[in-house]
């Protein structure tokens, strides 16, 4: 007897994004999820207070002007070029409904951020996934080809490896006829931003968040930087979908959260150089570490899966990420924490491969 119901055939159906766990346990070290451990800027919480609450009952502002101003100022770009949302999801989800309506398939790399092929599924937007090289970087040649539109993640994750700028701009120069998106949410750490080739190139659209280096991931903030037609496209379809997307908070925060720049780069300055201590020690330890510019490692043991070091951390409550995924079935992605988490990990990864 068939009890599927009629009207599941006309259900949009995508492979939802599996993101890392969220552990409940008091006791736990959370290095799965790419969050910055250490706290916002003080002027964030300096903001949080003198927030009026009665503005709560009104809608906040359009476009989230008073933010895209201040990035405006900080990034020395006009507002027209800046387009502001909630989380770079929300951003990069946009860009895909925006600017990717052909018939030609978007190309991203096979090995990434693992949201791409849910929203092209999504939206129904043709895609191929162009395969990394063996050493898990991105051949520009793959990109040169037809296409409706290029998405690349730069520093790439899950693998943290990025690219040099004058290879983006191969890439870009050989797409002038579509959108190419550069997904920036780790570049701070390290990477090449392409953010000035927006005013090079008016086919570019530069993707950012606040949720790794500046520690808003619970703010929700994020915003792409490109042409000012790119940007008017932007909202447009957003306005259409839902026009007041960022709350009043975030919105405040997040403008906040650029007057501090010192805090800023003494905060990212101390995960890279945990982020590197960390690494020669895992080399020790017989792990292949890839070079990272980001917030985390991508390793893989030389003799133990990783799948049985995910398992053993997990039984001490520390929690990374592993993919259950062809190639990369083997390594894991290690959040850098605090110097205190990290040696923690350390102590409990010593435990694991050295028995």
């Amino acid at each position: 007897m068939n009890n599927v119901p009629a009207w599941t055939a006309n259900l949009r159906k995508v492979t939802p994004y599996v993101p890392g766990e969220q552990p409940q346990e008091g006791d736990k070290i959370k290095l799965n999820t790419n969050e910055n451990p250490y706290p916002p800027s003080p002027k964030v919480f300096d903001a949080h207070r003198k927030l009026d609450v009665s503005a709560f009952s009104l809608y906040p502002e359009l476009s989230a002007a008073s933010l895209v101003k201040r990035l405006a100022a900080y990034h020395d770009i006009s507002e027209r070029e800046v387009f502001a949302g909630v989380g770079s999801d929300d951003v990069l989800s946009m860009s895909f409904l925006t600017f990717f309506n052909s018939q030609k398939p978007i190309l991203f790399p096979d090995i990434t951020y693992s949201f791409y092929p849910v929203w092209a599924q999504a939206y129904q937007i043709p895609y191929e996934c162009k395969p990394l090289r063996g050493d898990f970087t991105v051949d520009v040649d793959d990109y040169k080809g037809e296409n409706g539109g290029v998405v690349i993640a730069n520093p790439n994750a899950p693998t943290s490896i990025g690219m040099a700028a004058t290879e983006i701009e191969e890439i870009i120069k050989a797409n002038r006829d579509v959108v190419v998106i550069i997904d920036e949410a780790y570049v701070d750490f390290g990477g090449e931003t392409v953010l000035p080739l927006i005013h090079k190139y008016d086919n570019l659209l530069v993707v950012r968040t606040f949720s790794k280096s500046r520690s808003l991931a619970g703010m929700r903030i994020g915003y792409a930087m490109g042409d000012e037609r790119l940007i008017q496209a932007l909202n447009d379809v957003k306005e259409s979908v839902n026009s007041y997307t960022m709350n009043t908070a975030s919105i405040s925060l997040g403008a906040a959260s650029l007057e501090d720049e010192t805090y800023f780069q003494q905060n990212v300055g101390k995960i890279v150089n945990t982020r590197e201590c960390v690494g020669g020690e895992l080399v020790k330890l017989g792990f292949e570490v890839k070079e990272s510019q980001t917030n985390f490692l991508f390793v893989s043991h030389k003799e133990i899966s990783a799948k049985h070091i995910f398992e053993r951390l997990k039984e001490k409550h520390i929690y990374v990420r592993y993919f259950d995924k062809e190639r990369i079935r083997n390594y894991l992605r290690i959040t850098v924490g605090t110097e205190e988490q990290m040696g923690v990990f350390l102590e409990a990864v010593r435990e694991i491969v050295l028995v």
